[in-house]
């Protein structure tokens, strides 16, 4: 900490809260440099989509762990951590900016991971066979291990296969690995830590908004080329929000206006989950307007 400023800075929010320009003023006004953590701006090919920095902001402060991720790859929060992990081993002397809506990475860095066993290769690849069929899935899941099932969403392939292997392998719900305490990779005290708020009406707007300028800013273009490349649908970056209805759309499923219309819906709910998330596991941290987050620096 230089000058009693923070080294450390963490920006959650909700999606289309303003984290990337916040941060973005952040860094100007400390020589600081913003790194990601959002779980969807890690891939290259949804630059328009999730709404990563633009070259121009990009120029006008450092920017890591953006898009450096391909959508063929199944990121998660463990791979993040150790991303993060190789950058606090390389210190640049500026202050981190800790910017994103995947409240589960802020946590990987100042709680760590539970432990959970290595899944033998012929067990992975079985239960991988057969992401297709999800609530199938999920109803097996619930056959075989009710606890996980009950945590997860009938829809959410990557996990519920996840909970399979693990329960196949071991015999143990990854419930109960997941009890198992993780070591900090930052001490929580050593970064300042803040959630951004906004007004729910002002968010619901600003979410339309900037979803219809993302339409109007290429994403039809780049969802098309991310669908010519055949990749699984229950790949992470296949599930962001707006790539099914837009895909819906360009071939020949939906309406334009539809499309739209299912992606802003399915963002605004997103965006409620997330606050009900914050309040609930960052409730001790700075919970405040960006002006207000600002005004402490």
């Amino acid at each position: 900490m230089a000058d009693g400023r923070p080294d450390l800075i963490f920006i959650a929010g909700p999606t289309a809260s303003g984290k990337s320009a916040l941060a973005l003023s952040l860094a100007e006004k400390l020589g600081g440099t913003v790194v990601n953590a959002d779980s969807m701006q890690v891939y290259r090919d949804l630059h328009i989509l999730s709404s990563r920095p633009s070259a121009e902001d990009e120029a006008r402060a450092p920017h890591l762990l953006y898009g450096h991720v391909d959508a063929a790859e199944p990121y998660s929060a463990a791979r993040y951590r150790a991303d993060v992990e190789t950058l606090l081993r390389e210190p640049s002397g500026r202050p981190l900016i800790f910017a994103g809506g995947t409240g589960l990475y802020f946590e990987a860095l100042i709680q760590g991971l539970s432990t959970t066993p290595e899944i033998e290769p012929e067990v992975r690849e079985f239960w991988r066979a057969q992401a297709r069929d999800a609530p199938a899935l999920h109803a097996e899941l619930a056959r075989r291990d009710p606890d996980m099932a009950a945590r997860l969403r009938p829809s959410d392939t990557q996990r519920i296969v996840r909970a399979l292997e693990v329960i196949d392998s071991t015999g143990i719900s990854l419930a109960r690995w997941q009890e198992q305490a993780g070591t900090p990779l930052i001490d929580p005290a050593a970064a300042a830590k803040f959630v951004l708020t906004v007004d729910r009406t002002a968010l619901r707007e600003r979410i339309a908004g900037r979803f219809a300028g993302m339409v109007e800013n290429g994403a039809l273009e780049e969802i098309r080329a991310l669908g010519e490349r055949n990749l699984a649908p229950s790949l992470p970056a296949m599930k962001a929000i707006g790539v099914v209805p837009l895909l819906a759309h360009l071939r020949g499923g939906l309406g334009r206006d539809e499309a739209i219309a299912h992606s802003i819906t399915q963002t605004r709910q997103y965006a409620k989950r997330q606050e009900t998330w914050f309040r609930n596991r960052l409730g001790d941290w700075a919970h405040l307007p960006s002006e207000a987050i600002l005004a402490k620096f």
